[in-house]
Order: structure tokens, then C-alpha cells, then sequence
């Protein structure tokens, strides 16, 4: 971590560890690259047990740099987004009690797992992954010990729902293909490849990560199909050159290796 980064997350995790309720706090990977990056954001989770501050309160604690100050959500104070000088933050307020919910449905509440695979597993990679910046009990860590220890049918149902995915958009890029229709074309080609690659980290029982880290961390998976890495390369780099056919084919070899593992 670049030390202008480091001197920002000491600052806000300085202020939000002071408010009442909040238990964790944690950073995303996506501040670990270099602030020129054009990925780069400072990301803040913040696991809270009671409300935050509202907003305006909120922007006066956080500095006199702060600009474009903006806040989203239901009840208007899950997300903030601004500038701290020129670095663009994100701060994402997450209730304690939801997050135990969610987890709960992972490892004991099985039958309730249908809730869980349209939101596939990236809310868990955070929560295993984020480096934590401040812990008020130490709650963050039996949480990541139950993740680590998901139960089998955890991860045979999301895959199931990944590879389901899958075979639909495979079969709505056939279907583009043969109508000729390349806006189809290109949507269903990245529904397919999120899905397939979803389920192959399902397989190898790992939360899948943001969508800018699929591509690399996918290809170092310990247990990929045959060929894989070679037809994930195919797929994208011949999809503007290649006839849309082409690439329809590369699809299939992808899904039925997927499938097969």
C-alpha cells in the first residue's frame, strides 16, 4: 500500500472507529494498486451495529478536502462517494446483523441458499479478504472463520446456479448469432463468461472477486478445465476479428468443460 493511501485510510478509520456501533472496518484490494491507476478507489467497509451519523454530519467529520460529497442508498446513508483531494473514496456502511444473516444462510441455513445465487459471492470476498484497519471485538474474525469453513452443498448450489446461468446465456448467443444481432452478441458474451468463470471458482471453493480481478485470479485457480486458460483468450481476443460463429464455438468448449469438472 502506497503511503498517501495508508495516511488516508489511518484518517477516516480514525473518525468512523469513534462512532457508536461500529464493530469493523475494513479496505478493499482495490486501494492496494498505485492512485494513478484508473481502477484505483479507496474502498472503506464499515460493519455497524446501530445507525451512522447522517450525512451532513458525516461530510463535516471528514475533512475540509472533501468535495463532490454524495450519499446512496434506501435510507440514504449506506454508501458515501467523494473526493479527498484528487483520490475518489467510497465508504460503505454494512449492519452487522445482516451481514451474520447472510453468512448464516451460507454455512447453516441451507434451505435458505436460493436467497444468496442472484447475488452470487463477492459480498463474501470482501468480507474474507478486506484488510481490517480497526476491530472492535474481534467479530470480523469468526466471521472468516466461518467462511472458511462453508459446507459442501454451500458451494455445489452456487455452482449449480452459475452453470444454469451459463447454459442461458450460451443459448441466447446462439441465438444471436444465427439472427445476426451483435448488441445480443456482445450482452450474452459477457453474461456467459461471468457465469462460467463463476462457477469455476465455485468449484475450486473460492468467493468470487470484482470484475476487474476475474481474468487474473480465474486463470490461477488450482482446478480449471482443459485448455481453459487458451479458450478464455481465444474468446476474447478473436470476438472483433473472428466471425460471431467462431466465437459461439470457443462458448460451448468453455461450458462443457466447465461442466465437466
Amino acid at each position: 500500500m502506497k503511503y498517501k493511501t495508508k495516511v488516508l485510510v489511518d484518517r477516516f478509520a480514525g473518525v468512523i472507529s469513534g462512532w457508536k456501533g461500529v464493530e469493523c472496518i475494513t479496505l478493499s484490494e482495490a486501494a492496494m494498486t498505485d492512485t494513478s491507476d484508473p481502477y484505483f478507489a479507496l474502498i472503506l467497509d464499515i460493519f455497524v451495529s446501530g445507525a451512522v451519523p447522517d450525512a451532513l454530519e458525516r461530510c463535516e467529520m471528514f475533512g475540509t478536502d472533501v468535495a463532490a460529497f454524495e450519499t446512496a442508498g434506501a435510507r440514504g446513508n449506506e454508501k458515501d462517494r467523494f473526493l479527498a483531494g484528487d483520490i475518489p473514496v467510497r465508504l460503505e456502511y454494512k449492519s452487522v446483523s445482516k451481514t451474520e444473516e447472510l453468512v448464516s444462510i451460507a454455512d447453516t441455513n441451507t434451505d435458505s441458499l436460493w436467497l444468496l445465487k442472484h447475488s452470487g459471492t463477492y459480498g463474501f470476498y470482501r468480507l474474507a479478504t478486506g484488510e481490517t484497519f480497526f476491530s472492535g471485538s474481534g467479530w470480523i474474525d469468526g466471521i472468516r472463520e466461518r467462511l472458511a469453513n462453508l459446507p459442501d452443498i454451500f458451494w455445489t448450489q452456487m455452482r449449480n446456479a452459475a452453470q444454469s446461468k451459463m447454459e442461458h446465456f450460451l443459448a441466447d448467443l446462439g441465438a444471436a448469432v444465427f439472427q445476426g444481432d451483435a448488441f445480443h452478441y456482445m450482452v450474452s458474451s459477457a453474461g456467459f463468461i461471468k457465469s462460467a468463470c463463476l462457477a469455476l471458482f465455485c468449484a475450486n471453493r473460492r468467493f468470487e472477486p470484482s470484475h476487474r480481478a476475474y481474468y487474473r485470479q480465474v486463470l490461477k485457480l488450482p482446478l480449471l478445465p482443459e485448455r481453459f486458460a487458451a479458450q478464455l483468450e481465444n474468446f476474447f481476443h478473436e470476438g472483433t476479428e473472428a466471425p460471431m460463429d467462431r466465437r459461439l464455438e470457443i462458448a460451448k468448449l468453455i461450458a462443457v468443460g466447465t461442466m465437466a469438472l
